[in-house]
């Protein structure tokens, strides 16, 4: 493969950053912070894997899953699952995924999981950098969206930081506590991305100085 050639969605690679390591999961190394992320109500709530605040109980079945789900991540010739590492602690402290690809209009979707011990130190927003330059410079992607609930406006605000515009409202996606909530779709796009690297503010800055 030249450096030209889009790489596969079955190379499993490790990306560096400043505080963070992308990298395949290890199973044995990487089991307790999966299973305190899958246990964290709050990360259950405004990833809209529950439809209550009452939390699930975790049990043989639940350990099964997990253990099965990660222990085939590295091996999906269709999407690309890394575990995020704090580099102060070398723990797994969440995952970044791009899935459910679109080979003909080289789209993906992206989705991000921290739990509390790396949250609100700049690791996500780092973490999104790395997987959305990635997507775009090493595997030939053109669109990569996600989609937020309105009750996370923290999360909004790193998407919007690392380039990702809002494009429209599905109403009423999440029945949770009985309330009704909307999902917001952002996407960017090959061009933007080539434009400001995931750092929008700081280009439109350097556009105005000229």
């Amino acid at each position: 493969m030249t450096d030209d050639a889009p790489a596969s969605f079955s190379t499993k690679p490790t990306l560096v950053g400043e505080k963070v390591t992308l990298r395949p999961f290890r199973l044995t190394e990487d089991l307790p912070a999966l299973r305190a992320l899958l246990q964290d109500p709050e990360v259950a709530r405004l990833t809209g894997s529950v439809s209550h605040s009452a939390p699930a109980p975790w049990n043989d079945a639940a350990e099964q899953r997990m253990r099965s789900w990660y222990d085939t991540r590295n091996d999906q010739p269709d999407r690309l699952d890394l575990a995020v590492v704090d580099q102060a602690s070398d723990v797994c402290v969440g995952e970044v995924v791009l899935n459910e690809r679109d080979r003909l209009n080289r789209s993906c979707n992206l989705r991000i999981a921290l739990a509390s011990e790396g949250q609100d130190r700049g690791l996500g927003t780092e973490a999104m950098r790395l997987m959305v330059g990635h997507g775009f410079e090493r595997l030939g992607l053109h669109r990569i969206s996600l989609t937020v609930f309105e009750f996370n406006p923290r999360a909004r605000r790193v998407y919007e930081k690392v380039g990702f515009v809002a494009e429209g409202v599905q109403r009423d996606v999440l029945l949770y506590d009985g309330a009704w909530v909307n999902d917001v779709v952002m996407s960017v796009l090959a061009p933007e991305w080539e434009r400001h690297r995931g750092r929008p503010d700081a280009a439109t800055d350097q556009s105005l100085r000229r």
